[in-house]
């Protein structure tokens, strides 16, 4: 049974985030997810006293079973818990100093996520191939949901949009002539997370790019710049057309449900909207040759601290790392046959025929 100061306390802390620190209303319930599970650990012992409890907060949240009771949580899902019950022992300690005097910041700082090994190591995302095979997945000519699908697959991975956002942002958000999304809360309405504003930018991957310029004309030629680039659409008698009706707020959960139709489709084992989000980022930091693609990769995912953005998505899977590891004492040579290749193939037919003559001039000395 839930301790009712306890319960008092944490609802007290939600109250802070939205009145004081100003999140909302969405990223508010998100904490309150994360925390309902410290309030069932501690039971009816007060929190206050949590650091005697037993099984400790990190072993009771890695037994945590995952969505419908499959499995367990993800390691996303239980890192987030236990940063966000540190958080909150870190706001009680200041407000409650009286209460919460015998939790001491060391113990506080014990609240850190481990993983246990238990076959979630690897990072779960979206690869291109995976992408190229649900673009390419043949469709019916008349069924414009799986049309609007494939391109959202699409936009997805070249964004690195959060779900949310996506599905809130409004034609007019989307520049595919300059290759930019403005994920403008007040102006445009994108639910973005905690209310953060930015300009970001797409992969620069044309095959994909068509599919959703496809789309992005479809929408545009139908629809007022204010209506959703991923629209409702209406079925009845098996035709469909654009609906102008709004959106509802689950709308991120209907996506989920609409890519799933999507990745049968495909015949591929179905991953959620947020894994394309970590595709983006795991594409964009195979590919970044310096600091700086680096820094650009994390300012594109919206992440404050590229601390951030190490810590999600910078631990790539084993054959990655020894694909890299092995690959590092050619460089320099892959490097020089390409500019080499890049150098010929610019050439004229008559200054390659010059090489050429040069070439076997030399070979036959």
């Amino acid at each position: 049974m839930v301790n009712r100061t306890n319960y008092l306390w944490v609802k007290n802390f939600l109250k802070y985030l939205s009145e004081v620190q100003g999140l909302s209303e969405r990223t508010v319930s998100r904490y309150w997810f994360h925390l309902r599970h410290l309030l069932l650990w501690a039971d009816e012992t007060l929190l206050s006293l949590a650091s005697n409890i037993r099984p400790v907060f990190q072993a009771y949240v890695v037994d945590l079973p995952g969505k419908s009771g499959e499995s367990i949580l993800s390691n996303e899902t239980q890192s987030r818990i236990i940063e966000t019950s540190k958080r909150f022992f870190e706001w009680a300690k200041i407000h409650y100093s009286s209460d919460f005097r015998i939790t001491t910041t060391s113990w506080i700082d014990t609240l850190r996520y481990r993983k246990t090994g238990d076959g979630h190591a690897e990072h779960e995302y979206i690869s291109i191939d995976e992408v190229h095979q649900l673009i390419n997945t043949p469709i019916p000519s008349n069924n414009l949901a799986l049309q609007r699908d494939r391109a959202a697959a699409g936009m997805l991975f070249l964004s690195g949009m959060r779900s949310s956002a996506f599905t809130s942002a409004p034609i007019q958000a989307f520049d595919l002539e300059k290759g930019c999304i403005y994920q403008f809360p007040k102006e445009f309405g994108v639910d973005t997370k905690n209310g953060k504003k930015a300009t970001t930018y797409l992969l620069p991957i044309p095959e994909i790019l068509i599919v959703v310029k496809e789309w992005d004309q479809i929408v545009r030629s139908s629809l007022p710049s204010s209506a959703p680039w991923y629209a409702p659409i209406k079925n009845e008698w098996g035709e469909h057309e654009l609906s102008l009706e709004t959106p509802g707020k689950n709308r991120n959960q209907a996506l989920n449900k609409r890519l799933r139709l999507l990745f049968e489709e495909a015949g591929l084992e179905y991953k959620s909207a947020h894994k394309f989000r970590h595709g983006h980022a795991v594409y964009g930091l195979q590919h970044a040759s310096t600091m700086a693609d680096y820094k650009a990769v994390s300012m594109n995912l919206m992440h404050e601290d590229i601390r951030t953005t190490d810590g999600i998505y910078a631990v790539l899977v084993t054959d990655e790392v020894k694909t890299r590891i092995a690959g590092l004492q050619s460089t320099t040579n892959k490097k020089s046959s390409n500019q080499m290749e890049t150098y010929f193939r610019n050439l004229s037919n008559d200054e390659l025929a010059l090489a050429m003559r040069i070439a076997s001039e030399r070979l036959a000395v």
